[in-house]
């Protein structure tokens, strides 16, 4: 497995390639093409248009495990770029991806980013509008899911609340379903423990051991020299 990135930019934007690679030992020597994925960052960009490492990070994590993403329900929230997200739809899985309704030019870049990747919206991948922390029809006609996904969506401790309360609504109305994510570490002190307990959700560390396995790059690198940690939340049961 390999995991190349590479960059061209002209005035407006940078594009970015992603190429994630299949050992044709893994297929009994067939041949199969790598997975390419072209994302496009504005230059002097808003948050939502730039690739930040978290993306990379749980977008590695995916592919590692990506037959078991195959006609798999995923909705990706706070999607920016939509790295992650878009390699979901490459591997099989039938995806939504959303971002703040109130934010028209990052939905409208999300468009872009699909479009690049050769995913119609609409039509091979789904793009959506979420308020935060409001219960709107956007939740209501999402459908069925299998998996929530996110990076790097706990950046502002102003909004913790606004995410944990979608998705405490989210995994309600989709039993079995998790939250999987990537966090980078800004500061010691932000923690959602207590909104966790009040949002009867419960959060678990995921190894990030070994995802680097394969790759000429250490796992400090690969995260751009930040900390950067997997999660997974689910529903506390009830007793």
């Amino acid at each position: 497995m390999t995991l190349s990135m590479v960059e061209s930019s002209n005035s407006a934007e940078n594009i970015r390639k992603f190429i994630f690679g299949r050992d044709s030992h893994e297929y009994g020597g067939e041949e199969l093409p790598d997975v390419e994925i072209l994302i496009p960052e504005l230059r002097q960009a808003a948050y939502s248009s730039y690739t930040w490492p978290c993306a990379p990070i749980l977008s590695l994590f995916l592919w590692q495990r990506r037959e078991s993403l195959v006609n798999k329900r995923i909705l990706e929230l706070g999607a920016g770029t939509s790295l992650p997200g878009i390699l979901a739809a490459k591997c099989g899985a039938q995806v939504t991806l959303s971002d703040h309704a109130t934010l028209p030019k990052t939905l409208s870049h999300i468009n872009r980013c699909c479009l690049l990747n050769n995913l119609t919206p609409g039509e091979d991948i789904a793009v959506t509008g979420i308020s935060w922390g409001l219960l709107l029809n956007s939740l209501f006609n999402l459908g069925p899911i299998d998996l929530i996904i996110g990076s790097d969506c706990f950046y502002d401790p102003t909004v913790f609340e606004e995410i944990l309360v979608t998705v405490s609504f989210l995994l309600e109305h989709n039993p079995g379903a998790k939250f999987l994510f990537t966090y980078q570490e800004r500061s010691s002190d932000w923690s959602i423990e207590a909104l966790l307990k009040k949002w009867r959700l419960r959060c678990a560390n995921v190894s990030l051991s070994g995802i680097n396995a394969g790759l000429d790059i250490s796992l400090r690198r690969l995260m751009g020299g930040h900390t950067i940690h997997l999660l997974e939340i689910t529903l506390t049961p009830q007793n």
